[in-house]
C-alpha cells in the first residue's frame, strides 16, 4: 500500500492524478496547511521542508520501504515503479525531464508567486502583483507555443510532464490569465480535464479545500512559523 500525505494544492493533485493513472492502490491522509498540521513532528520526519506531498511505499525497491518529498521526486519515482508515463528511449525521456523541471522550476513558483499576491497578501502591492501576473502570463504563452507544435507538453505521448503542470493552470482566472488568449493550450487543458484518471485525481480532497485566507492560516503558510528552526 501506498500512503499519501497530501492536501488539494496543485502540488496534491499531481500526485494523486499520477497515482490514478498508474492504477496503483493508495491511502491519503490529509495534512492541513492551512491548521499549520505540515509542521507535526511525525510529517516533518517524511517531509523536513514541511511542505506536502510526502509518499511512503511498503513495496519500494528491491521490495524495501521508502519514504519521499518533493513532488517531482515522487512522480518519478511513481513512473519508475511502473513503467509508465515517462518515455524509455533515451532522447524521449530528456524531452519530457526538461519540461517537468521547467514546471518545478517556473510554473509553480512564479505562479505561486502569483497567487500570493493577487490574492493572499495583506498589502496589495502592485508592483508585486504586475511583476507576477506578469511572468504568469509569458509562462503561459511559453506552454501554448509548444502545444502549437507538439500534443503534450512533453512531446508526443501524455507524460508525468502534464501531469505536473496541468493542476497549476487550473486556477488561471486567480493568476491573472484570460486562457482563451492561449487557443493551443487551452485545447490541451480540455483534454487533459476530461481524462478520467484526472477527474478522479483532483477530486482527492477536494472537499476539504477552503479559502486560506483567516489569519491562522495565514501563519502557518507565510508567517512567523514557517521561519523557525526545527
Amino acid at each position: 500500500m501506498i500512503e499519501v500525505y497530501s492536501w488539494p494544492t496543485p502540488n496534491g493533485h499531481k500526485v494523486h492524478i499520477m497515482l490514478e493513472e498508474c492504477g496503483l492502490a493508495y491511502r491519503v491522509h490529509p495534512v492541513d496547511i492551512g491548521a499549520g498540521e505540515q509542521f507535526a513532528p511525525d510529517f516533518l520526519a517524511l517531509s523536513p521542508n514541511n511542505k506536502i506531498p510526502a509518499l511512503t511505499d511498503t513495496d519500494g525497491p528491491d521490495g524495501r520501504p521508502i519514504s519521499l518529498f518533493e513532488s517531482g521526486a515522487i512522480l518519478l519515482y511513481l513512473a519508475g515503479k511502473t513503467s509508465r508515463l515517462l518515455p524509455a528511449d533515451v532522447a524521449g525521456k530528456y524531452e519530457v525531464l526538461q519540461w517537468l523541471m521547467f514546471q518545478m522550476g517556473s510554473v509553480g513558483p512564479m505562479l505561486g508567486q502569483a497567487h500570493h499576491f493577487r490574492l493572499y497578501a495583506p498589502q496589495k502591492l502592485p508592483y508585486a502583483i504586475e511583476r507576477y501576473t506578469h511572468e504568469a502570463q509569458r509562462l503561459y504563452g511559453v506552454l501554448n507555443k509548444r502545444l502549437a507544435h507538439t500534443t503534450y507538453v512533453g512531446g508526443r505521448d501524455y507524460s508525468i510532464a502534464d501531469i505536473a503542470v496541468f493542476p497549476w493552470l487550473r486556477s488561471w482566472k486567480n493568476q491573472g490569465v484570460e486562457m482563451a488568449d492561449y487557443p493551443h493550450l487551452k485545447g490541451w487543458f480540455d483534454e487533459i480535464a476530461k481524462r478520467p484518471a484526472v477527474q478522479r485525481g483532483v477530486a482527492v480532497l477536494a472537499d476539504a479545500r477552503r479559502p486560506l485566507t483567516d489569519e491562522r492560516a495565514r501563519e502557518a503558510l507565510f508567517g512567523e512559523r514557517q521561519q523557525r528552526q526545527r
